[in-house]
């Protein structure tokens, strides 16, 4: 299924041995511009709607979406916790979706032209002008979601916000993290060369607090939901 298939929203989604649900989201991929995966929810109210990446459907019109796996398969999908994904916005009506039908991924790219984080990414000084090299991860090899905690040396240090990625092949480049208390409170975008482990108590930084204080102020507010 290619990434250029529109989906209807309240569409019958089945399965190869029956009915498991409708359509009611799908999720894009801010910087590679594609949509991922759609989210269906079960027949079942009480059951989680579930997160189905575009490589399970196999057709999908206005009536029906069908899909490449059991309803035992469809069932142990990962559910479409809403909690690591951005709300959809104006900005991607080209997708051709309200934004109350359409999620996406906490994901932001680099630039280098001073514009702040927004379609464009991360803003650097407009004379910063030097090349820079970043260390970089395959996505798939960062298990890092949205609202995780984040742990410096010397204690926890804020949630992440969100991954920036390279617009070109990608990789992470860095976690978004709000940093801070109430009252001081900034979003700083960490290296992804500062992350040590990901584990079930969140990310380990190999940096303190200080070093994490110190890095430079991102804006994310316009995206954070």
């Amino acid at each position: 299924m290619t990434e250029t298939t529109q989906f209807t929203i309240g569409t019958q989604a089945r399965c190869s041995d029956g009915d498991c649900g409708t359509v009611s989201r799908v999720v894009v991929n801010p910087v590679a511009k594609a949509v991922t995966h759609i989210v269906v929810e079960p027949k079942a109210l009480a059951d989680p709607s579930r997160l189905v990446p575009l490589t399970l459907v196999t057709e999908a019109t206005p009536e029906l979406v069908t899909l490449n796996c059991t309803l035992e398969a469809f069932g142990t999908l990962p559910p479409a916790e809403e909690t690591r994904f951005l709300p959809g916005t104006p900005e991607y009506a080209g997708y051709g979706y309200a934004p109350g039908q359409l999620l996406s991924w906490p994901y932001y790219s680099l630039l280098m032209d001073g514009r702040g984080l927004g379609a464009g990414g991360v803003g650097l000084s407009e004379d910063f002008a030097a090349p820079v090299t970043y260390d970089k991860v395959p996505l798939g090899e960062v298990a890092v979601q949205r609202g995780e905690h984040v742990h410096a040396t010397d204690g926890e240090i804020g949630k992440v916000q969100g991954l920036v990625m390279d617009a070109g092949d990608h990789h992470v480049t860095h976690v978004l993290l709000q940093e801070g208390h109430l009252w001081g409170r900034k979003d700083v975008a960490v290296p992804i060369s500062a992350v040590a482990t990901v584990d079930d108590e969140g990310i380990k930084l190999s940096v303190d607090k200080q070093q994490v204080q110190d890095l430079p102020p991102v804006d994310i507010s316009e995206f954070s939901g």
